[in-house]
């Protein structure tokens, strides 16, 4: 028997980045608290620290979906993939030229398109859907904000992300 109802630990574990980076700041404050010439400069990067992972862990916390579609969503070493009852596959970031955001059947889905122009498409309320914001975070120019603002609601440009095109060396 649990002292915690499981609704409280659900949320306690959805927010448990934020809270252990709130924690560690408060640490900083501690430190900051004891003074000295050591430890004040000390408490300041641990508070600001904090305040970064504070930052990033309340992202995830906003771009994380209820699961309700079918589905897992796989991101290891570069690649992202979705194993589905329907269709499925892997795209690897580095081959990512465009991260777009559709709705079909009344579904949002992740559109992620590759240069030789295969595209992945992956529900957005797919299980382990929230691991993408950090795979999405990686590519280069991505705005993470923007990204947020996304996964919550259909955006007016649905083109998320798209890679800037690459001089040819000749």
């Amino acid at each position: 028997m649990s002292l915690i109802r499981p609704a409280a630990r659900a949320a306690l574990h959805r927010w448990r980045e934020v809270i252990a980076a709130a924690g560690f700041a408060a640490f900083g404050l501690w430190l900051i608290g004891l003074g000295g010439l050591f430890l004040v400069p000390l408490g300041i990067c641990v508070v600001a620290t904090g305040a970064v992972l504070g930052v990033l862990g309340l992202r995830r916390v906003r771009f994380a979906q209820a699961v309700d579609a079918p589905g897992v969503v796989e991101v290891d070493e570069g690649q992202v993939g979705y194993l589905g009852p329907t269709f499925g596959g892997y795209v690897a970031l580095r081959e990512l030229v465009e991260v777009r955001l559709i709705e079909l059947q009344g579904r949002r889905l992740w559109r992620l398109k590759q240069a030789d122009g295969q595209a992945l498409l992956i529900p957005v309320a797919a299980a382990g859907a929230e691991r993408l914001f950090d795979a999405f975070s990686a590519l280069p120019g991505m705005d993470t904000q923007m990204l947020v603002l996304a996964a919550k609601a259909m955006p007016d440009d649905p083109v998320i992300w798209r890679r800037t095109a690459r001089l040819a060396l000749t």
